[in-house]
């Protein structure tokens, strides 16, 4: 029914003098026509100058309110007209080039909106809403097709920033939201789609059957792509950093990025590589990074990020890349970095990770001044119909988290996807907000080359076989505007393929693939390291009076600000370990390790759940001022330069972040990167990122990473989830030279380790098992000498052990030590030696051997764990060290879960294997 139809059975003289009396006492009007007036002034105060024709509020006694009332209704509801076209003309948009489209009610007819057929020819005020002036209702409808239910269409309209929506609705009125390219500009367009075209189908002659995920159904994302480049640099843009899946990219890659296609045609060879140190990936997931020369001479640089098949991975990557380069090169211009991220839409619309990029977009921590994600719609994943892969409307509803504007445009109209890539390019830059552009198109051939669509999709794969590829369309259409003459597209295809073949033809001559590094501008001067170079001893020294400057910034608050009484306590304790004790924990181990990097001109960054003041309230790099809740960052305040300590909180996410995290160390080697787990086994969250990147990246793309990752590990009776970081699933990673894993037991050699990490001129991702308890056990402290003048310790020996007396020498790591040697003490036995084993891998078997020999009257070594014996680093210290399959193992049995939930039972379990070390003859 009509919602304004009671109107019907009043005279207009009646509602006249209704709202007569509203305007001038709206108490005194019934409650539901006050209300109505309410919403109707709510509605039309924003336009009451362009439906009265006057700069000055509305006189009701000079008009004639009656049929004033009676003609603004009206007007109304053609403004309801328009908002329907807003909200909903999305969904009745021509965008789907190889189907029909679904079917939505209510539909966008006039009738919806109490008009009819006779309303026409009538002229309303509301067409100056849509920039075109008093207009008939029919010139509105023609502007409002053009404008939301051609090629392109668009949501918005639930953003909720009003200057955003006048933005985007001032741009959407120029010229109808219809591309204007000149001739010149068109045959550029032309040109880039017939790289596209030509690239796809030179492969598939020259390659028959191989797997290359062709962008064949949509090739308008390399004009798409060209055009923003070029109009970015215009704007200022000076880095983009781009991460896709495999569809598409080789043509990326080449006609985007200038991969030279005769090093491609090598991969497709499976030549082996120039480099032994490294094993190499498929073609379609390597990186690139290329300089490139706009056509006005701007000279940009361009990354595509490596990627797994895990899909959407690489977007955190990406982010994390953009960022890092943000804060090193661009802090004061963030924007000339630009992040874009292309997607499919059944991954868009499936991974979890998505979400958790999306959500960083806005954060302090994560923002990057706005990305421009590209969906490669091909109506399917695989052999997924749509409508299996997902319930929302559209695959890109993941973009309304953080009210983004979403563009769909028909992959097949090149026109309008170049046009709506300049809008989303021109919003990013505006408002430093992401933007979604979903390309629909299709895909010709199967999942890969090799693959029968039509068993799956008998239907549609008949109407893709029928239909013309985007070049074609689009070169019929420029001969018809006599842009072009029937052979000039020809000629542009000839002419490309003959060039593909001369690299053809040079890439054949070559026995050999080289794989260029990624990112190598940022990487110049390191040096990629093998597990000898690994082993050596560096120097971590720092002078004393420079650590006593930084300790004195660190354990002072700022007098003039009023803090906790609890925290003034623990900063002033931190003042009195340092300069009167000489006893420093483990908090002050890392902050002074931070300070120390600080300043030699490294910046340090740490994220993770709550890292600011740390899970266990060890950390407090952050400090609140009580009343106002203003940060305090004592680490950034060091005399003199240094440089900067950045610390975030993050979202409630594992896999996002550390993906983040991985790419920020990716594209800032000089800086500390650091992820920290709330607890250690959540970092399971992130598993892609650790099987894919973090222990593979150099073997399979000569990615060096230095990312620290803290994982606190250690049984106290916490229960299942709590205990263990899972320990035993890095060390099966490890291999040959791909990362550290340690397990350290003291502040200083804390210190140490993570100085270590930056003072070396090679990059390895860094894993620590972290300690809890350990936080502040009052035997875990390290004295400032040992800070200013050690270095790290692979092995610590057991410095109290009378060597001629062991009999038992325990090798062990981690916490446990203080376990053992509280229980040591407690039974005066000076037969046991405790031999911490502070790096796991690459584990010291040099040093561990020494160790042996120097204990030559033990008879009974013991490798003692805490963890399940399945667990732990057990197995691994057997893989890697021939001599522990004669030790004795002392651990807890083998378990599903790696602790046991009830208290009693843990710490039954645990005071067990304490009970076995000390008593070989226990059962």
């Amino acid at each position: 029914m009509d919602k304004f139809s009671f109107l019907n059975a009043m005279h207009p003289s009646q509602i006249a003098e209704l709202y007569e009396k509203y305007l001038q006492y709206p108490d005194s009007v019934e409650p539901s026509w006050r209300a109505f007036f309410q919403g109707f002034d709510f509605g039309s105060e924003n336009s009451a100058q362009e439906f009265f024709g006057t700069a000055e509020p509305v006189e009701t006694q000079d008009y004639d309110v009656g049929a004033i009332c009676a003609d603004v209704i009206k007007e109304f509801q053609v403004i309801k007209l328009i908002d329907g076209y807003r909200t909903r003309g999305h969904l009745f948009t021509k965008t789907n080039p190889v189907r029909d489209r679904r079917k939505y009610t209510p539909t966008l007819a006039i009738e919806n909106f109490g008009l009819s057929q006779h309303d026409l020819k009538a002229t309303f005020k509301a067409g100056e809403i849509i920039g075109i002036g008093e207009a008939t209702l029919e010139e509105i409808i023609k502007h409002l097709e053009s404008i939301y239910c051609d090629s392109i269409g668009i949501e918005y309209m639930y953003i909720r920033r009003p200057e955003e929506i006048q933005w985007i609705q001032q741009k959407l009125n120029v010229n109808d939201n219809q591309p204007s390219f000149s001739n010149e500009h068109k045959k550029h367009i032309l040109k880039k789609l017939n790289e596209a075209v030509a690239f796809e189908s030179f492969l598939h002659t020259k390659y028959v059957g191989q797997k290359r995920f062709s962008l064949e159904g949509g090739e308008s994302l390399i004009p798409a792509l060209d055009t923003l480049i070029e109009n970015a640099a215009e704007k200022g843009v000076e880095e983009f950093v781009m991460g896709m899946a495999h569809r598409g990219r080789l043509s990326t890659l080449t006609n985007i990025f200038g991969k030279s296609a005769k090093d491609i045609f090598s991969e497709f060879d499976g030549k082996d590589y120039a480099q032994d140190i490294f094993d190499g990936d498929v073609k379609y997931h390597l990186g690139w990074t290329s300089k490139r020369k706009t056509e006005s001479g701007k000279e940009i640089n361009l990354n595509i990020a490596p990627n797994p098949s895990h899909l959407e991975t690489v977007g955190a990557v990406v982010q994390g890349i953009a960022r890092a380069k943000q804060d090193d090169h661009h802090k004061d211009n963030p924007n000339k970095v630009l992040p874009i991220i292309v997607h499919g839409d059944a991954a868009i619309a499936g991974q979890g990770i998505v979400y958790e990029i999306v959500q960083m977009a806005q954060l302090d921590g994560y923002k990057t001044e706005g990305t421009i994600h590209i969906v490669v719609n091909n109506q399917i994943g695989f052999t997924t119909n749509y409508l299996d892969a997902r319930s929302s409307i559209y695959c890109t509803d993941v973009g309304k988290v953080t009210l983004s504007p979403i563009l769909h445009v028909n992959a097949d109209d090149v026109e309008a996807v170049v046009h709506a890539m300049n809008f989303a390019l021109d919003f990013r830059m505006e408002f430093g907000r992401d933007v979604f552009i979903d390309l629909l198109g299709y895909r010709k051939y199967g999942h890969n080359e090799g693959d029968e669509p039509r068993f799956t999709q008998p239907k549609l794969y008949k109407a893709i076989a029928k239909h013309d590829n985007p070049r074609d369309i689009y070169a019929k259409k420029l001969i018809e505007e006599g842009v072009i003459d029937k052979g000039y597209a020809d000629k542009l295809e000839q002419e490309y393929k003959d060039k593909l073949e001369e690299n053809l033809e040079d890439s054949r001559k070559e026995d050999k693939t080289t794989i260029t590094a990624f990112m190598h501008d940022e990487w110049e001067g390191y040096d990629y390291a093998e597990e000898d170079k690994m082993m050596e001893a560096v120097d971590t020294t720092f002078d004393l009076k420079k650590l006593d400057e930084i300790a004195e910034v660190i354990t002072k608050l700022p007098e003039d600000k009023k803090f906790l009484k609890k925290i003034a306590k623990l900063v002033e304790a931190r003042h009195t370990m340092y300069f009167e004790d000489n006893k420093l924990d483990w908090a002050m181990g890392e902050l002074l390790a931070y300070g120390s990097l600080l300043k030699e001109g490294h910046d340090v960054r740490m994220s993770g759940q709550d890292v600011e003041r740390g899970t266990f309230s060890h950390r407090h790099a952050v400090i609140k001022v009580e009343d106002s809740e203003e940060e305090v960052v004592l680490l950034n305040h060091l005399k003199g330069d240094q440089g900067d300590f950045y610390i975030y909180n993050s979202l409630l996410s594992e896999y996002g972040v550390v993906g983040f995290d991985y790419g920020y160390a990716m594209a800032s080697p000089r800086s500390l990167t650091l992820w920290e787990a709330q607890f250690g086994d959540f970092s399971n969250g992130a598993q892609i990122m650790i099987d894919q990147y973090i222990s593979a990246a150099e073997d399979k793309w000569k990615l060096q990473n230095g990312l620290v990752m803290l994982l606190p590990h250690g049984y106290e009776g916490q229960g299942a989830e709590h205990s263990s970081a899972r320990m035993e699933r890095y060390l099966q990673l490890c291999a040959t030279d791909n990362m550290f894993v340690a397990d350290v037991t003291t502040p200083a050699n804390l210190f140490h380790l993570f100085r270590r990490q930056l003072k070396v001129n090679y990059r390895k991702p860094l894993i620590v098992f972290t300690p809890k308890s350990l936080l502040r056990h009052p035997k875990v402290v390290s004295t400032k000498e040992e800070f200013a003048n050690g270095s790290f310790q692979m092995l610590i020996d057991d410095a109290e052990a009378k060597v001629a007396k062991v009999k038992t020498l325990v090798f062990l790591t981690g916490k446990f030590y203080y376990d053992l040697l509280e229980k040591r003490e407690e039974l005066k036995r000076d037969d046991v030696a405790l031999v911490r084993i502070e790096q796991l891998f690459p584990l010291p078997t040099d040093e561990m051997k020494k160790i042996l020999k120097k204990y030559k009257n033990a008879d009974d070594v013991v490798w003692a764990q805490e963890e399940p014996r399945n667990m732990g680093a057990y197995s691994h210290i057997l893989m890697h060290f021939e001599e522990a399959r004669n030790f004795r193992v002392c651990s807890r049995k083998m378990y599903a879960a790696p602790a046991a939930g009830s208290t009693v039972r843990s710490k039954a379990r645990h005071a067990k294997v304490i009970e076995n070390v000390f008593d070989k003859d226990m059962e």
